[in-house]
């Protein structure tokens, strides 16, 4: 397991609030913290250029964006 981490000088409030969340989720204090951490730090896995210009709606075909000259 990794280093411990100490919080100093936390508002009774917020230890109150996570305290409660904790008891809401059947877990320690301690473990809450973790898991609002792991959450809050945890980035979703970056994705390539290729599956991010995958992942466009098709919005039509070339011809639907062609220029039209003006008919002045």
């Amino acid at each position: 397991m990794a280093t411990n981490l100490v919080v100093r000088n936390v508002d009774a409030d917020v230890v109150k609030a996570l305290k409660q969340s904790a008891a809401a989720h059947g877990r320690s204090a301690e473990a809450e913290h973790r898991e609002i951490l792991r959450n809050a730090l945890s980035r979703p896995p970056r994705r390539s250029f290729a599956e991010v210009l995958a992942s466009m709606p098709d919005v039509g075909t070339d011809e639907d964006f062609a220029r039209h000259p003006d008919s002045a």
